[in-house]
Protein backbone atom coordinates (compact mmCIF):
# COMPACT_ATOMS: atom_id res chain seq x y z
CA UNK A 1 0.00 0.00 0.00
CA UNK A 2 2.91 2.07 0.30
CA UNK A 3 3.49 3.44 -3.34
CA UNK A 4 -0.45 5.15 -3.32
CA UNK A 5 0.62 6.57 -0.77
CA UNK A 6 3.70 7.67 -1.43
CA UNK A 7 2.07 10.78 -2.40
CA UNK A 8 4.66 13.61 -3.77
CA UNK A 9 5.24 16.91 -1.99
CA UNK A 10 3.25 18.99 -4.32
CA UNK A 11 1.08 20.83 -1.08
CA UNK A 12 3.39 20.91 1.66
CA UNK A 13 2.86 23.09 4.38
CA UNK A 14 -0.78 24.54 5.14
CA UNK A 15 -1.49 25.76 8.83
CA UNK A 16 -5.07 25.17 10.17
CA UNK A 17 -6.37 28.56 10.68
CA UNK A 18 -8.13 28.93 14.22
CA UNK A 19 -7.42 25.19 14.69
CA UNK A 20 -8.98 23.35 17.39
CA UNK A 21 -11.59 26.07 17.88
CA UNK A 22 -13.96 23.52 17.29
CA UNK A 23 -12.83 21.08 19.36
CA UNK A 24 -12.23 23.27 23.03
CA UNK A 25 -15.18 21.61 24.38
CA UNK A 26 -13.18 18.41 25.29
CA UNK A 27 -11.91 19.79 28.21
CA UNK A 28 -13.55 23.01 28.78
CA UNK A 29 -17.38 23.76 29.82
CA UNK A 30 -16.70 27.36 28.59
CA UNK A 31 -18.63 27.59 25.31
CA UNK A 32 -17.05 27.95 22.11
CA UNK A 33 -17.26 31.61 20.71
CA UNK A 34 -19.14 31.32 17.29
CA UNK A 35 -15.93 31.28 13.87
CA UNK A 36 -15.96 34.68 12.43
CA UNK A 37 -14.15 35.58 8.92
CA UNK A 38 -12.16 38.22 11.15
CA UNK A 39 -10.77 36.03 13.48
CA UNK A 40 -7.11 36.14 13.81
CA UNK A 41 -5.09 32.89 12.59
CA UNK A 42 -3.82 30.99 15.40
CA UNK A 43 -2.72 27.33 15.47
CA UNK A 44 -5.04 26.54 18.84
CA UNK A 45 -6.85 28.14 21.60
CA UNK A 46 -5.84 28.95 25.05
CA UNK A 47 -6.07 25.86 27.49
CA UNK A 48 -8.51 26.65 30.08
CA UNK A 49 -10.88 25.27 32.41
CA UNK A 50 -11.33 22.24 35.05
CA UNK A 51 -9.34 19.83 33.00
CA UNK A 52 -6.87 21.83 31.25
CA UNK A 53 -5.08 23.30 35.12
CA UNK A 54 -1.84 21.34 34.92
CA UNK A 55 -1.78 17.52 36.58
CA UNK A 56 0.49 14.78 36.25
CA UNK A 57 3.00 15.05 33.47
CA UNK A 58 2.60 13.01 30.54
CA UNK A 59 4.58 12.33 27.36
CA UNK A 60 2.62 11.82 23.93
CA UNK A 61 3.33 9.90 21.54
CA UNK A 62 2.82 10.73 17.78
CA UNK A 63 2.96 8.99 14.69
CA UNK A 64 1.53 10.11 10.53
CA UNK A 65 1.83 10.61 7.40
CA UNK A 66 4.34 12.25 5.74
CA UNK A 67 2.56 16.13 5.70
CA UNK A 68 3.30 15.99 1.51
CA UNK A 69 -0.26 17.61 1.11
CA UNK A 70 -2.38 20.11 2.84
CA UNK A 71 -4.84 18.06 5.18
CA UNK A 72 -2.41 15.93 6.57
CA UNK A 73 0.14 19.12 6.81
CA UNK A 74 -2.70 20.35 9.43
CA UNK A 75 -2.78 17.43 10.51
CA UNK A 76 0.24 17.75 11.99
CA UNK A 77 0.13 21.17 12.80
CA UNK A 78 -2.70 20.74 14.64
CA UNK A 79 -1.69 18.24 17.22
CA UNK A 80 1.89 19.85 17.70
CA UNK A 81 -0.25 23.19 18.39
CA UNK A 82 -2.47 21.58 21.00
CA UNK A 83 -0.09 20.08 22.69
CA UNK A 84 2.28 23.25 23.69
CA UNK A 85 -1.04 24.43 25.12
CA UNK A 86 0.10 22.11 28.23
CA UNK A 87 3.08 22.53 30.46
CA UNK A 88 1.80 18.87 31.59
CA UNK A 89 2.67 17.23 28.26
CA UNK A 90 5.37 16.23 26.22
CA UNK A 91 4.99 16.02 23.05
CA UNK A 92 7.33 13.19 21.05
CA UNK A 93 6.51 13.01 17.58
CA UNK A 94 8.65 10.15 15.42
CA UNK A 95 9.70 11.00 11.83
CA UNK A 96 6.39 11.30 9.28
CA UNK A 97 6.06 8.40 6.83
CA UNK A 98 4.26 7.14 4.31
CA UNK A 99 6.38 3.42 4.09
CA UNK A 100 3.88 1.13 6.19
CA UNK A 101 7.33 -0.31 7.97
CA UNK A 102 8.97 2.49 8.54
CA UNK A 103 6.14 3.90 10.45
CA UNK A 104 5.89 0.41 12.28
CA UNK A 105 9.48 1.21 13.41
CA UNK A 106 8.49 3.93 14.50
CA UNK A 107 5.92 3.38 16.66
CA UNK A 108 8.00 0.51 17.66
CA UNK A 109 10.50 2.95 18.93
CA UNK A 110 7.81 4.91 20.73
CA UNK A 111 6.46 1.67 22.79
CA UNK A 112 10.08 1.01 23.86
CA UNK A 113 10.60 4.33 25.01
CA UNK A 114 7.30 3.78 27.08
CA UNK A 115 5.39 7.13 26.30
CA UNK A 116 2.23 7.72 28.53
CA UNK A 117 0.28 7.39 25.17
CA UNK A 118 0.11 6.89 21.47
CA UNK A 119 -1.73 9.11 18.97
CA UNK A 120 -1.61 7.59 15.70
CA UNK A 121 -2.86 8.06 11.92
CA UNK A 122 -1.87 5.34 10.29
CA UNK A 123 -1.55 5.01 6.36
CA UNK A 124 -3.41 1.95 6.47
CA UNK A 125 -5.30 1.08 9.64
CA UNK A 126 -5.67 -2.91 8.37
CA UNK A 127 -1.53 -3.16 8.02
CA UNK A 128 -0.48 -0.78 11.38
CA UNK A 129 -3.18 -2.47 13.35
CA UNK A 130 -0.68 -5.42 14.43
CA UNK A 131 1.75 -2.66 16.47
CA UNK A 132 -1.34 -0.54 17.92
CA UNK A 133 -2.59 -3.18 19.32
CA UNK A 134 1.10 -4.02 20.61
CA UNK A 135 1.02 -1.23 22.92
CA UNK A 136 -2.50 -1.54 23.88
CA UNK A 137 -1.31 -4.59 25.46
CA UNK A 138 1.76 -3.12 26.85
CA UNK A 139 -0.44 -1.14 28.67
CA UNK A 140 0.02 2.13 26.40
CA UNK A 141 -3.61 3.70 25.53
CA UNK A 142 -3.57 4.60 22.10
CA UNK A 143 -5.91 7.05 20.36
CA UNK A 144 -6.78 6.08 16.76
CA UNK A 145 -6.67 9.20 14.61
CA UNK A 146 -8.81 8.65 11.14
CA UNK A 147 -8.26 5.90 10.01
CA UNK A 148 -9.41 2.75 12.04
CA UNK A 149 -7.74 -0.06 13.33
CA UNK A 150 -9.81 -2.88 12.33
CA UNK A 151 -9.37 -4.50 16.17
CA UNK A 152 -11.26 -2.49 18.60
CA UNK A 153 -8.60 -3.85 21.43
CA UNK A 154 -5.78 -1.96 19.44
CA UNK A 155 -7.15 1.20 20.23
CA UNK A 156 -8.42 2.75 23.57
CA UNK A 157 -10.42 5.56 21.65
CA UNK A 158 -11.50 6.60 18.13
CA UNK A 159 -11.76 9.90 16.65
CA UNK A 160 -11.96 10.70 13.15
CA UNK A 161 -14.15 12.53 10.58
CA UNK A 162 -17.59 11.26 9.75
CA UNK A 163 -16.52 9.57 6.02
CA UNK A 164 -20.19 8.28 4.96
CA UNK A 165 -21.91 11.28 6.32
CA UNK A 166 -19.17 13.54 3.80
CA UNK A 167 -20.93 11.15 0.70
CA UNK A 168 -24.23 11.95 3.00
CA UNK A 169 -23.69 15.71 2.42
CA UNK A 170 -22.41 15.51 -0.66
CA UNK A 171 -25.60 13.62 -2.04
CA UNK A 172 -27.76 15.19 -0.78
CA UNK A 173 -26.50 19.03 -1.88
CA UNK A 174 -26.56 17.51 -5.58
CA UNK A 175 -29.68 15.93 -5.57
CA UNK A 176 -31.53 18.91 -4.23
CA UNK A 177 -29.82 20.90 -6.87
CA UNK A 178 -30.20 18.96 -9.80
CA UNK A 179 -34.40 17.86 -8.46
CA UNK A 180 -34.50 22.07 -7.88
CA UNK A 181 -33.02 22.40 -11.69
CA UNK A 182 -35.73 20.09 -12.93
CA UNK A 183 -32.75 17.76 -14.58
CA UNK A 184 -33.89 14.46 -15.64
CA UNK A 185 -31.37 11.33 -15.89
CA UNK A 186 -28.42 13.08 -15.32
CA UNK A 187 -24.93 12.75 -15.36
CA UNK A 188 -23.06 12.82 -11.85
CA UNK A 189 -19.37 12.03 -11.92
CA UNK A 190 -17.28 11.01 -8.78
CA UNK A 191 -13.35 11.53 -8.06
CA UNK A 192 -12.61 9.71 -5.15
CA UNK A 193 -9.12 9.61 -3.29
CA UNK A 194 -7.98 6.43 -2.56
CA UNK A 195 -10.30 4.31 -3.34
CA UNK A 196 -8.89 0.93 -1.19
CA UNK A 197 -9.21 2.98 1.97
CA UNK A 198 -12.29 2.31 3.93
CA UNK A 199 -12.50 5.40 4.56
CA UNK A 200 -12.81 6.44 0.35
CA UNK A 201 -15.30 3.45 0.19
CA UNK A 202 -17.71 4.97 2.91
CA UNK A 203 -17.40 8.46 1.03
CA UNK A 204 -19.08 6.76 -1.63
CA UNK A 205 -21.28 4.95 -0.62
CA UNK A 206 -22.79 7.86 1.55
CA UNK A 207 -22.77 9.57 -1.68
CA UNK A 208 -24.80 7.11 -3.45
CA UNK A 209 -27.15 5.80 -0.56
CA UNK A 210 -27.99 9.60 -0.81
CA UNK A 211 -28.36 9.86 -4.46
CA UNK A 212 -30.82 6.99 -4.78
CA UNK A 213 -33.40 8.82 -2.18
CA UNK A 214 -33.74 11.44 -5.39
CA UNK A 215 -33.43 8.44 -7.86
CA UNK A 216 -30.43 9.13 -9.29
CA UNK A 217 -26.84 7.34 -9.69
CA UNK A 218 -23.23 7.56 -10.19
CA UNK A 219 -22.87 7.81 -13.66
CA UNK A 220 -18.80 7.23 -13.65
CA UNK A 221 -15.95 6.93 -10.51
CA UNK A 222 -12.38 7.17 -11.28
CA UNK A 223 -10.03 7.61 -8.12
CA UNK A 224 -7.40 10.61 -8.06
CA UNK A 225 -4.68 9.30 -5.04
CA UNK A 226 -5.27 12.63 -2.96
CA UNK A 227 -2.91 14.52 -5.13
CA UNK A 228 -2.84 17.51 -7.55
CA UNK A 229 -1.61 15.79 -10.55
CA UNK A 230 -3.49 12.85 -10.36
CA UNK A 231 -6.87 15.24 -9.97
CA UNK A 232 -5.81 16.90 -13.12
CA UNK A 233 -5.29 13.81 -15.23
CA UNK A 234 -8.26 12.40 -13.72
CA UNK A 235 -10.34 15.10 -13.70
CA UNK A 236 -8.98 15.48 -17.60
CA UNK A 237 -10.12 11.83 -18.16
CA UNK A 238 -13.00 12.31 -17.23
CA UNK A 239 -13.89 15.51 -19.10
CA UNK A 240 -13.07 13.91 -22.22
CA UNK A 241 -15.39 11.36 -21.94
CA UNK A 242 -18.49 12.97 -21.21
CA UNK A 243 -18.95 15.83 -23.05
CA UNK A 244 -22.25 17.06 -20.74
CA UNK A 245 -21.45 16.58 -17.12
CA UNK A 246 -24.45 18.05 -14.84
CA UNK A 247 -22.81 17.44 -11.26
CA UNK A 248 -19.00 16.42 -10.20
CA UNK A 249 -18.24 15.06 -6.18
CA UNK A 250 -14.30 15.75 -5.73
CA UNK A 251 -14.14 13.55 -2.30
CA UNK A 252 -10.75 16.35 -1.55
CA UNK A 253 -10.08 19.96 -2.07
CA UNK A 254 -5.89 18.97 -1.84
CA UNK A 255 -6.42 17.33 -5.40
CA UNK A 256 -9.25 19.58 -5.88
CA UNK A 257 -6.51 22.01 -7.14
CA UNK A 258 -5.74 19.44 -9.79
CA UNK A 259 -9.27 18.79 -10.68
CA UNK A 260 -10.25 23.01 -10.95
CA UNK A 261 -7.18 23.05 -13.25
CA UNK A 262 -8.55 20.83 -15.52
CA UNK A 263 -11.36 22.00 -15.40
CA UNK A 264 -10.67 25.83 -16.36
CA UNK A 265 -8.27 24.21 -18.65
CA UNK A 266 -11.13 22.67 -20.65
CA UNK A 267 -13.26 25.58 -20.67
CA UNK A 268 -16.51 23.71 -19.25
CA UNK A 269 -19.03 25.09 -17.05
CA UNK A 270 -21.92 23.63 -17.78
CA UNK A 271 -22.09 21.44 -14.67
CA UNK A 272 -21.76 22.14 -10.99
CA UNK A 273 -19.27 20.86 -8.65
CA UNK A 274 -19.33 19.85 -4.89
CA UNK A 275 -15.54 19.39 -2.89
CA UNK A 276 -14.72 17.17 0.38
CA UNK A 277 -12.83 18.17 3.30
CA UNK A 278 -13.09 21.91 3.40
CA UNK A 279 -9.70 23.27 2.66
CA UNK A 280 -9.28 27.37 2.26
CA UNK A 281 -8.06 27.42 -1.09
CA UNK A 282 -11.74 25.60 -1.61
CA UNK A 283 -13.51 27.58 0.50
CA UNK A 284 -12.33 30.87 -1.26
CA UNK A 285 -13.25 29.59 -4.54
CA UNK A 286 -16.85 28.85 -3.08
CA UNK A 287 -16.43 32.56 -1.83
CA UNK A 288 -15.84 33.94 -5.24
CA UNK A 289 -18.78 32.62 -7.48
CA UNK A 290 -16.12 32.69 -10.49
CA UNK A 291 -16.17 29.09 -11.04
CA UNK A 292 -18.06 25.66 -11.15
CA UNK A 293 -16.83 24.67 -7.04
CA UNK A 294 -20.45 25.48 -5.16
CA UNK A 295 -19.82 23.74 -1.76
CA UNK A 296 -17.42 21.63 -0.21
CA UNK A 297 -18.20 19.13 2.63
CA UNK A 298 -16.12 19.58 5.91
CA UNK A 299 -13.68 16.51 7.23
CA UNK A 300 -11.61 19.00 9.84
CA UNK A 301 -8.15 18.07 10.41
CA UNK A 302 -8.80 19.69 13.68
CA UNK A 303 -9.42 15.87 15.03
CA UNK A 304 -5.92 16.00 15.54
CA UNK A 305 -6.11 18.70 18.30
CA UNK A 306 -8.87 16.74 19.65
CA UNK A 307 -6.83 13.74 19.70
CA UNK A 308 -4.09 15.37 21.68
CA UNK A 309 -6.36 16.58 24.40
CA UNK A 310 -8.01 12.90 24.62
CA UNK A 311 -5.05 10.96 24.92
CA UNK A 312 -3.79 13.59 27.89
CA UNK A 313 -6.88 12.92 29.73
CA UNK A 314 -6.59 9.69 28.95
CA UNK A 315 -3.22 9.27 30.50
CA UNK A 316 -4.44 11.48 33.83
CA UNK A 317 -7.13 8.92 34.09
CA UNK A 318 -9.33 11.66 33.61
CA UNK A 319 -13.26 12.58 31.42
CA UNK A 320 -14.17 14.83 29.76
CA UNK A 321 -15.92 17.56 31.36
CA UNK A 322 -19.23 17.91 29.27
CA UNK A 323 -20.13 14.47 30.29
CA UNK A 324 -21.62 12.98 33.32
CA UNK A 325 -19.34 9.96 32.91
CA UNK A 326 -16.13 9.54 34.13
CA UNK A 327 -14.24 8.04 31.43
CA UNK A 328 -13.58 9.50 28.09
CA UNK A 329 -15.74 7.58 25.54
CA UNK A 330 -14.42 5.25 23.21
CA UNK A 331 -15.75 6.85 19.82
CA UNK A 332 -16.14 10.21 18.31
CA UNK A 333 -17.32 11.16 15.25
CA UNK A 334 -17.02 14.97 13.74
CA UNK A 335 -20.15 16.28 12.22
CA UNK A 336 -19.55 16.94 8.22
CA UNK A 337 -21.21 19.92 7.36
CA UNK A 338 -21.62 21.65 4.48
CA UNK A 339 -20.04 24.82 3.29
CA UNK A 340 -21.63 26.90 0.28
CA UNK A 341 -21.57 31.02 -0.62
CA UNK A 342 -24.14 31.41 2.36
CA UNK A 343 -22.32 30.17 5.29
CA UNK A 344 -18.63 29.98 3.45
CA UNK A 345 -17.55 33.31 5.75
CA UNK A 346 -18.13 31.81 8.58
CA UNK A 347 -15.88 28.38 7.94
CA UNK A 348 -13.57 30.28 6.36
CA UNK A 349 -11.12 30.76 9.37
CA UNK A 350 -11.71 26.93 10.17
CA UNK A 351 -10.23 26.20 6.40
CA UNK A 352 -6.49 24.39 6.06
CA UNK A 353 -4.03 25.56 3.18
CA UNK A 354 -3.51 23.47 0.22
Amino acid sequence: MSNPLARRGFLVGGAVIGAGALVSACTSNEPAAPPSAAAAPSAAPAAGGGNDTPGEKVVIGFSAPAADHGWIAAIAKNAEAAAKQYTDVEFKPVEPTNDINAQISAVESLIAAKVSALVILPNDGRQLNQIARRASDAGIPVVNLDRVFPDKLSYRTWIGGDNYGMGVAAGHYVGKRLKDKGVADPVILEIQGIATLPLTQDRSKGFADALTTYGFRVTAQQDAQFTVESGTEVAGNLLQAHKKIDALWNHDDDQGIGVLAAIKEAGRSEFFMVGGAGSANAMREIQAGTGVLEATVTYSPTMASSAVRLARLIAQGKGMSDLVENQVPQSITLASETVTKENVADYLPLGFES
